[in-house]
């Protein structure tokens, strides 16, 4: 079983940055691959990146590339992600999940654990 807990969100002006984290605890964190996704009201869950156990491989949805940069601190157990350049639209709920899977995925199903959340919002 696997714990996870994000925190970092609130309200920023579009064109700043904001910091997300996601404390893991449970069973041994480095062994998991980590992804970020978001949901607004009304609209499905979509993924925004993720990172691999070992934090040298990353992919990111095309919505975020060159704005988001996803990273992690094994020995802390706790995953980031960085977002900059902040726009409108990129306000929703932030979700980080955890992937014991052996392909990396950006499949929300694929996911075994998730956090209950964070808000992010971005002012025009």
């Amino acid at each position: 079983q696997v714990e996870l807990v994000e925190s970092g969100g609130g309200l920023v002006q579009a064109g700043g940055s904001l910091r997300l984290s996601c404390a893991a605890s449970g069973r041994t964190f480095s062994s998991y691959a980590m992804g970020w996704f978001r949901q607004t009201p009304g609209k499905e869950r979509e993924f925004v990146g993720l990172i691999n156990w070992g934090g040298y491989m990353t992919r990111y949805a095309d919505s975020v590339k060159g704005r988001f940069t996803i990273s992690r601190d094994n020995a802390k157990n706790t995953v980031y992600l960085q977002m900059n350049s902040l726009k409108p639209e990129d306000t929703a709920v932030y979700y980080c999940a955890a992937d014991r899977g052996v392909v990396l995925t950006s499949r929300l199903e694929d996911y075994d654990y998730w956090g209950q959340g964070t808000q992010v919002t971005v002012s025009s």
